[in-house]
């Protein structure tokens, strides 16, 4: 089984999926967890990921380009 995770927080993901036995079958090979950061797939120097939401009001929604990417 393989998890994809995309975040922009992936050291959130490090200590759940380290230990019991979700690290045991890891270590198996059973469980295959990779974590891409979206950050990592922006197009500028600040790492921007947040975008405007369509039609104004309060809020900020995440790009489409850098998820598609990751």
């Amino acid at each position: 089984m393989q998890i994809f995770i995309l975040t922009l927080f992936p050291e959130m993901f490090e200590g759940p999926f380290n230990c019991g036995l979700f690290q045991k079958a890891v270590e198996k090979g059973v469980v295959k967890v990779e974590i891409r950061n979206i950050r990592d797939y922006t197009h500028d120097k600040h790492h921007t990921t947040d975008d405007a939401p369509y039609g104004g009001g309060p809020g900020m929604i995440i790009e489409a380009l850098p998820v598609i990417r990751a």
